[in-house]
Order: C-alpha cells, then sequence, then structure tokens
C-alpha cells in the first residue's frame, strides 16, 4: 500500500516539475524570441504593424507592403520586428532565385510551419531530398502521356460539371453564385483525380459537401496561420498541449492522413502499373507510404488552390473589362470557329491574346502573393541591402506587378496587349515575373495549369456573360498560403446560347 503511495507521490512530482520545466521553458524561448525581434524598434513601419494603423489607409496588408516598396528608392523594406526583408526588386529575385540559389533555402522555420501537412513534400523541403523529388517530378509532369491525360480529365469536367452548372444558375432571379467557390470544387475535383484517381464530385449539380476536402481546406487555414502568429512559441505551445486551433489541425490532418493511407493501400491492391494518376506513378519508383502521402499531399495543394485563385481573379477582372472579353472571344471564333466547343493544344497555342489576358490578370493577382527564404550565411543583396545569416528574405509578386520602375506609368492597368509584340505573345523575364517562381524551384506544374485556366476561360466566355454582383467593391484577400478572396466572388450568369 505504502508502494503505491510512493508511486502516486512520485509520478505527481514528476508531473509537477515536468510542466514546470515546460513553461519556463517556454518563457525563456519567449524572451530569446522577443530580443531577435527587436519589439521596441520604433522606426514608422514596425510601429505601424505592430499598431495595426496601417489597415486604416489600406484594406489588404499586402497593398501596405506595396506602398512601402514602392517608396523605397532601391525596392526593398526591412520590417524589423518580424525580422523580415521584402523585396520587389528584379535583381534580387534573379539573386535569390538563381546566382545565390543555395544561400536561400525554404529553411527550416518554414519547413517546421509547414511540416504537419506537407511533411517531407517536395514544397517543404530543401537538399537532396528535394533534388530527387524534383528529378522524380519533372520526368512524370513533363512526358506528353500524362499531360494528355490531366487535358483529358480537365475537358471532362468542364463539360460534364462545370457548364452544366453555370447554366442552372444562369438567367435566375436573385441566382447570385459564389464563382471562387466553384473553381474550389473544380479544381479540387481535377486535382483528386490527376494525383489519387479519385473523384470527390465536389462539383456536381447539388454541390455536395466532401469531407476530405473540408479537412484538407482546415488544415491549409491553421497550418497558414502558424506563419501569422506573434511568436512560433505560441503555437508550439497549443501543439504540446493539443489546445485550440492545434488541436482542430491536428484532427484535419489525421483525416487527411486516413484518406491518403486508404488511396495507397487500395491502389497497391488493385495495381498501379496500369494507371495514369500521379501516384500510381510514383508508386513505380518509392515503396515508402509516408513518402508517397507526402509527396501527393503537396501536389494537391499547389494544384487546387493555385489555379482556383488565378481563375477567381481572372474573371473578377474580365468583369471589369468587357472590351478585354470581347477581344478574346473575337479570337476564339478566328481561331476555332462558332461550332467547335473544345480548343486544342495546338488553337490554344494560337491564341496569343488570350495567353496575354492570363498573364496579365496573374501580374496584377498572383494566386501567391509572396514567397520567403531564409538566407544561410550573411550576404549582400544586389541593391546593396544587408541580410544576416537567419534572416528571413521575401519577394513579392503581387507589389512587383504593380511597381512603375518595373512595368511602367500603366502598371495599375489591366492591359493584355503590354505581353503581344506584333501580336504574338512574348514572356518576360520570370525574375520581373516570379509568379511559377524562377530558377531551380520554377514550378513544374506551370504548362499544365496554364492550359486549364485556358481551358476555363474559353469555355465559359464562349458560353456565358458573367458579371461580379458588386463590381466595384476591391477584393480583400483572407490570410492563407494562397490568394482567396474573403466572402468569395458573388457572380450573375447569363447563357449566351439561350
Amino acid at each position: 500500500m505504502g508502494f503505491e503511495i510512493d508511486q502516486a507521490s512520485l509520478f505527481t512530482t514528476f508531473c509537477i516539475l515536468f510542466f514546470s520545466f515546460t513553461i519556463l521553458f517556454c518563457f525563456f524561448s519567449f524572451l530569446i524570441f522577443i530580443t531577435r525581434l527587436r519589439p521596441w524598434c520604433n522606426c514608422d513601419v514596425c510601429r505601424s504593424y505592430l499598431s495595426l494603423s496601417w489597415a486604416k489607409e489600406f484594406g489588404n496588408l499586402c497593398d501596405w507592403y506595396t506602398h512601402l516598396l514602392k517608396k523605397s528608392p532601391t525596392g526593398t523594406i526591412h520590417v524589423h520586428v518580424l525580422g523580415n526583408i521584402i523585396t520587389a526588386n528584379p535583381e534580387n529575385v534573379e539573386y535569390m532565385l538563381k546566382t545565390r540559389f543555395d544561400n536561400y533555402p525554404k529553411g527550416k522555420p518554414f519547413s517546421v510551419i509547414l511540416g504537419d501537412l506537407l511533411g517531407r513534400g517536395i514544397f517543404n523541403v530543401d537538399g537532396e531530398s528535394w533534388k530527387f523529388q524534383r528529378k522524380m517530378a519533372s520526368l512524370e509532369l513533363g512526358s506528353v502521356s500524362i499531360r494528355s491525360y490531366a487535358f483529358e480529365i480537365v475537358t471532362t469536367e468542364i463539360q460534364s460539371r462545370l457548364i452544366p452548372l453555370l447554366s442552372s444558375f444562369a438567367g435566375k432571379e436573385n441566382g447570385v453564385l459564389d464563382l471562387q467557390d466553384v473553381f474550389r470544387r473544380f479544381s479540387f475535383d481535377n486535382i483528386c483525380k490527376f494525383s489519387f484517381g479519385l473523384d470527390p464530385g465536389c462539383l456536381q449539380l447539388s454541390l455536395p459537401i466532401s469531407s476530405f476536402a473540408l479537412a484538407f481546406d482546415l488544415a491549409s487555414k491553421l497550418s497558414a496561420e502558424r506563419a501569422m502568429a506573434a511568436s512560433p512559441i505560441v503555437w508550439k505551445f497549443k501543439r504540446l498541449f493539443n489546445i485550440g486551433s492545434e488541436r482542430k489541425l491536428k484532427e484535419a490532418i489525421k483525416m487527411v492522413d486516413i484518406f491518403a493511407t486508404e488511396m495507397i493501400n487500395q491502389r497497391r491492391k488493385t495495381g498501379f502499373a496500369d494507371q495514369k494518376d500521379l501516384l500510381s506513378r510514383f508508386m513505380a519508383s518509392t515503396n515508402d507510404d509516408k513518402y508517397l502521402r507526402d509527396i501527393v499531399i503537396s501536389f494537391l495543394l499547389a494544384g487546387r488552390d493555385t489555379v482556383a485563385s488565378a481563375l477567381t481573379s481572372f474573371f473578377y477582372l474580365l468583369s471589369q473589362h468587357p472590351d478585354v472579353e470581347a477581344a478574346i472571344r473575337d479570337e476564339l471564333e478566328r481561331v476555332i470557329g462558332r461550332t467547335q466547343e473544345v480548343a486544342s493544344f495546338e488553337q490554344m497555342r494560337q491564341m496569343h491574346y488570350l495567353n496575354g489576358a492570363i498573364y496579365e490578370s496573374m501580374r496584377l493577382f498572383p494566386p501567391i502573393q509572396f514567397d520567403s527564404k531564409f538566407c544561410q550565411e550573411d550576404d549582400i543583396l544586389p541593391d546593396g541591402t544587408f541580410v544576416r545569416k537567419g534572416t528571413r528574405v521575401t519577394y513579392h509578386p503581387y507589389a512587383m506587378g504593380r511597381m512603375e520602375r518595373v512595368w511602367g506609368p500603366d502598371c495599375l492597368q489591366f492591359k493584355p496587349e503590354r505581353w503581344l509584340q506584333n501580336g504574338v505573345f512574348r514572356p518576360e523575364s520570370p525574375y520581373k515575373y516570379p509568379v511559377f517562381q524562377a530558377g531551380l524551384r520554377i514550378c513544374l506544374g506551370k504548362e499544365m495549369a496554364l492550359v486549364e485556366m485556358r481551358s476555363v476561360v474559353l469555355a465559359l466566355v464562349q458560353r456565358f456573360d458573367i458579371r461580379v454582383a458588386s463590381p466595384n467593391q476591391a477584393p480583400q484577400f483572407a490570410p492563407g498560403l494562397t490568394a482567396s478572396v474573403r466572402g468569395g466572388l458573388p457572380v450573375l450568369v447569363q447563357d449566351r446560347w439561350s
């Protein structure tokens, strides 16, 4: 009896000591973090950031950063309280993504934030692991067969679901449709088919709720919110004690993991040698199920939200510029005629104005508004900015698209013609236009994403008049890994063929 009491007492003492140690460790870690952040910095930028006074004039944080970067002689600013250097200078971007690529990896701070969701996936690793996955993905995504497979999936989803859904809302009184939600559902169906060979059916006429889609959305949202915490100690503390948002994140990721495991096990049972989806192709190269899960979830995240964001912004701008819409329709009729419903790869390449309009839309509203790296060793950027080891360095495509020194005095205007030379589409330097990143980490899915966007735009512009319900309201962006419009994009739809 006495032995049992001693054991209980010992356990209680251990728990108290462990809890006390944890609290003290968190406290001292927080003090170290605060010391590094220099919260006493009294410069105008840091004071405005900490007090949120910037929000009185700017609806979005990205617009405030753009304002600051425009005023900076070098196109670079330093937010001391965040330990973050932000730049909109193309020379700096090229230096980070190409010239000194090895000195600006994603870094451990980024990997830790997204580690629970993305694990060791390609978008969350550096070094040899990244090189291996990059090589594998390049071989797979670059093949003609997989691009044809992706095009087939997109075309089927457009014809069988996207067009019927919009037609069901067309002309209805009070028939307002959230186009952003539609594009998220459309992209999720496509990327699930492409990645897993699974059809979640999110874009069916009944607009069903997918438990996997909800879990995936929640996991993405909460993972992104980690980066916005005042200190990583905050979310790490909540994760340690499994409370608040971290508990919800853990539950969401558990659902994602269960789904991925079921898909991998099912594919092993049915065989994957003759399957075309991404999971089956990677299964031929590795037997590590956790690794497979991480790789495919990473592509799921990248392929779903970026395309949906880009399409949402495009139709927001198109609604405000009927002249651009008319020009796309003229080009469409000239290239494929009035009766053909689906354009081929070759026909899409001939649509130079369409390509210019899509690139121009992403110049103003890039799906990923900023991207960060962490400096490995002390360095000096081309504009003379000193970067201390361990500093976060962010390049800002959203701000870059609004810089007169980069795009000229008409940079705020939506002008697809700026991408045309004698009527032919001409891309700009990826360091001036890092929407798809650049250098060694340039987006492998770029061409497939562009084909998906072109296919959707052509199908909808040919068939419908789509107008934003509140055209004078500027987009307000919700926090996240990709740009999404807070409250969605309510639109009115008219069928041109009815």
